[in-house]
């Protein structure tokens, strides 16, 4: 199909998915092997090592490509296996700005992996994206962008800070996992990259490990798919047909996700026990107006910091929720609670967590698709 001439709903359940020309199967096939018979050296049917390519693969690709309006995709065996290829695109003495207000994966990565390699990371309040400008100079490579950022929710402007990096022929990557493409996509306001955890809302049932880069240069994508191979961080078969499986819902359940996390976060404040908010739908979010110019909807992500700081209370208010489950993660159809200081985001130290907003006090809601009475009722009781 030509994806170009389909709305996000139809290309969810079709692009990439052609009937299996053999039996006619509507579904993809699970092509679960290592290896491909070839007729002789170096002449095959496009496959020769299931590292480099696999048709099951291939067809998730295509789909994910279609759902951020990008020429190129390339899936990961983890959302932190892609962070990983488009960090080992830069040389020593290269230097890399993202935020401040950063998943706590990623923090690590950049400074206990690639800080060892001779890369600089600044770590900045991108909230005004005239504020990158300092620390931009003839090292920079990279400017890394996560909007809505994990936790708190701050969103940064896509198209200034393009604007700024492509002044000074730096590429931008986009973590658009939060948002997904339902709700968000980073190539059409210029950035070069789109990096997702395919874990979340993309598969969206808890099932599935997987990251996924989506571009429209072509140099780029030559450059990571040699790093994709070579590095070798590559989902199996089976994984690739879930998340094709868990695609085709997408639009319906982000319509959910985005009508509940709405409910919940109106309920959440008026609630007495709750001293913030945080969530780009409120009016009163500082870039609340650039959500709603480069967003559809503003998302099942919540959080929250209570009245009462002591760990001891939020301890038991997280544990005390019977709809929500206390887990890591989010993004699948079930509720998630998450107390991102001893989970997700346990390896910043705590100064630079609580500078960033990152307090002791904080949850993190992932709002599924569950009915939403059940979902008040179940913060009332925990709250209480």
């Amino acid at each position: 199909m030509n994806n170009k001439n389909y709305r996000f709903g139809t290309k969810a359940i079709h692009a990439g998915a052609e009937p299996d020309p053999t039996t006619g199967a509507i579904m993809t096939p699970i092509f679960q092997t290592s290896t491909y018979v070839q007729e002789y050296p170096g002449k095959h049917k496009g496959y020769a090592y299931a590292r480099g390519k696999n048709p099951t693969r291939d067809a998730l690709q295509k789909n994910i490509a279609a759902l951020e309006n990008g020429k190129h995709c390339l899936c990961f065996s983890s959302g932190m296996g892609a962070i990983d290829a488009v960090i080992k695109m830069l040389r020593p003495g290269d230097e890399v700005v993202t935020g401040d207000d950063l998943y706590g994966g990623s923090y690590r990565m950049f400074t206990k992996v690639f800080a060892n390699y001779g890369i600089t990371f600044h770590f900045v309040d991108m909230n005004k994206a005239e504020t990158i400008r300092k620390y931009i100079n003839s090292k920079t490579k990279l400017i890394w962008i996560e909007t809505p950022t994990n936790p708190t929710m701050q969103i940064i402007d896509i198209e200034s800070v393009v604007k700024i990096a492509h002044e000074h022929n730096i590429i931008t990557a986009v973590d658009n996992t939060f948002a997904s493409p339902y709700l968000q996509n980073p190539l059409a306001m210029g950035a070069d990259i789109v990096m997702h955890s395919v874990t979340k809302y993309l598969g969206g049932h808890s099932d599935v490990v997987m990251g996924a880069l989506i571009t429209n240069s072509d140099s780029l994508h030559e450059q990571l798919a040699f790093i994709h191979n070579s590095c070798g961080a590559t989902p199996g078969p089976m994984d690739s047909f879930l998340v094709m499986r868990g695609i085709k819902t997408l639009h319906l359940r982000m319509e959910r996700h985005c009508f509940n996390g709405k409910r919940v976060a109106e309920f959440l404040a008026t609630h007495p026990k709750i001293e913030k908010v945080y969530w780009p739908g409120f009016p009163s979010h500082p870039n609340h107006h650039i959500a709603k110019k480069q967003m559809r909807d503003f998302g099942g992500m919540i959080s929250i910091v209570l009245k009462d700081k002591s760990v001891e209370n939020t301890f038991k208010v997280a544990a005390s929720f019977k709809v929500f489950s206390l887990a890591e993660s989010l993004g699948g159809v079930e509720s998630l609670i998450n107390h991102p200081a001893t989970m997700t985001h346990a390896s910043i130290p705590k100064a630079e967590r609580e500078k960033a907003g990152v307090v002791d006090n904080l949850l993190r809601l992932s709002v599924g698709v569950e009915d939403i009475e059940d979902l008040l009722e179940d913060l009332q009781q925990a709250l209480a």
